[in-house]
């Protein structure tokens, strides 16, 4: 029996705990030596179990530990909860101002994109069950145990993004609530909020996302009636031409990276599901908490913006406070203080938003090395909460080139790990078959990852070959636009990431054999 094997039986190994590495294998922590001995992890650990906080961090959980009682409900309701937001109102909000598209455009580039965007995000939810492993853990079996120390500092800078994008929503409508209190403050409610609800760990997230979708999607339920009984909505007409393609590409990249800015921590919360859960419901509880608060949000946002292009009123309260003015231009004439409060409502759902991405940075924090899979969980919360509220209060006023620009970055490096990641699934494991879940802190066992970083730089020139940015756009994509291209980045970053891991893994594979 292998010393991993040990580990997951539980059988004291821990004067063989000291990190080194030996005969390939890694020994990382685990639960009888959370809190062992006198050093400064092993005393918060101790502190964290006495305030009932999660301990567990990359560890694989137990099979005896996966018993989260409510299954399918609560993978579900988790992104329901998430996309039940007002920074995915802010998503579909940005096809008429940044895009310049109209109505049925925007509306069949958010239906089609967001569909693709999240069957990854579905997929690899259904990973977590079988193997108890995070995203990132799982993800060494497509770029090996080092190689994806490169996926994690990706996933970090995504995860701290997201947040900042969301929280800089957030505090925009309680700007348009109450001008008095500024841009920072509302940024500073929101993360403390977040903080607090990730700080413990799985089981309170999600029981907090459980039921804080219902009062968002009141709320938003009341922001498309007051808009339809204001007879403001306005079809824009449908463009033409190569500038259309182009936009309406760019756009669709945009939609393409907030679904399937998921798929990086899928697993992150599935693997306390039972391992006997059905794999089928698992994906259809995923997708359907997906699509639809991101359809309906996100149609919602597109519809309402097209009535800033003919109500003054409407465009000089976005211009003012952006998507938080432009939501209390509907809300506050007809109804008041009680508009007021929904807006509200509706900042504090971007903690629901949040809350993946603060919890899911500090698992891609501990992936990194040793020594910071050492560092309790919850500690590394701290600080990514600390850092993004660096980010968030000056980048408050620069909102949607932030966002516009940010997103589609993601959405490059996202279709490469999705097309190395999907290709090893299926062509390399042919299915779940092919894992053997107790090598995970193996690295002589598990792939080499030589295949998927040269697979990563050729996807990497994909996009860079097929990306429409600011400041720059690349030969293919200034051919798809017009005079300001179009985005097609991410569709060749998959396609070159896909085609060249297959070439590359085929001879890896046959060297190493592993």
């Amino acid at each position: 029996m292998v010393r991993s094997q040990l580990v997951e039986d539980n059988i004291s190994i821990r004067e063989k705990n000291d990190g080194n590495l030996k005969d390939g294998i890694l020994i990382e922590s685990t639960d009888d030596v959370f809190e062992q001995g006198n050093t400064w992890p092993a005393k918060l650990q101790r502190l964290a179990r006495k305030f009932k906080i999660e301990q567990r961090g990359i560890e694989r959980v137990p099979e005896n530990e996966r018993t989260d009682i409510n299954g399918v409900i609560n993978v579900g309701t988790m992104w329901l909860a998430a996309n039940m937001a007002v920074s995915s109102f802010a998503i579909g909000a940005l096809a008429t101002p940044v895009f310049f598209l109209g109505f049925v455009d925007s509306i069949l580039a958010i239906l089609c994109f967001n569909i693709l965007g999240i069957l990854p995000v579905a997929f690899f939810s259904t990973f977590g069950p079988v193997f108890g492993l995070r995203q990132m853990v799982l993800s060494r079996f497509f770029f090996g145990y080092y190689g994806v120390k490169i996926i994690a500092v990706l996933n970090i800078l995504t995860c701290i993004g997201w947040a900042c994008v969301n929280t800089i929503v957030g505090a925009q409508l309680i700007n348009a609530v109450n001008t008095n209190v500024p841009g920072f403050a509302g940024v500073l409610i929101i993360a403390v909020a977040t903080f607090i609800v990730s700080l413990f760990g799985y089981k309170v997230v999600h029981a907090y996302e459980f039921w804080s979708w219902i009062p968002s999607f009141i709320i938003f339920l009341i922001v498309l009636g007051e808009f339809a009984h204001s007879g403001k909505f306005s079809n824009l007409p449908m463009g033409v031409g190569s500038s259309e393609a182009g936009s309406v590409l760019s756009f669709a990249a945009s939609i393409f990276a907030y679904g399937s800015g998921w798929a990086s921590y899928s697993a992150d919360y599935t693997c306390y599901q039972p391992v006997t859960i059905s794999r089928t419901k698992v994906f259809f509880s995923t997708f359907c908490g997906l699509i639809f608060p991101l359809l309906f949000t996100q149609m919602l946002g597109a519809t309402v913006m097209t009535a800033s292009i003919n109500t003054p009123e409407y465009a000089e309260s976005y211009a003012t406070s952006g998507i938080g003015g432009l939501l209390a231009a509907v809300l506050f004439p007809p109804l008041g203080k009680f508009g007021q409060f929904c807006l509200v409502i509706l900042a504090l759902s971007t903690v629901a938003n949040n809350c993946p991405n603060i919890y899911s940075v500090s698992l891609s924090t501990q992936v990194l090395a040793h020594q910071t899979a050492r560092v309790p969980r919850f500690v590394w919360t701290l600080l990514a909460t600390c850092c993004y509220i660096a980010i968030a209060i000056p980048g408050y006023s620069h909102f949607e080139s932030v966002l516009e620009n940010f997103m589609l970055i993601i959405a490059y490096w996202l279709a490469i790990y999705e097309a190395v990641s999907l290709t090893e699934h299926f062509v390399f494991k042919k299915g779940f078959g092919g894992y053997t879940p107790e090598i995970y802190n193996q690295p002589l066992r598990l792939p080499p990852g030589i295949a998927a970083i040269g697979a990563f730089c050729f996807g990497v020139f994909g996009a860079v070959m097929g990306m429409s940015q600011v400041w720059f756009i690349g030969p293919i994509g200034k051919h798809i636009g017009g005079v300001y291209g179009g985005d097609i980045g991410f569709e060749l970053a998959f396609a070159f990431a896909a085609i060249s891991y297959f070439l590359f893994r085929t001879l890896e594979y046959k060297h190493f054999k592993r």
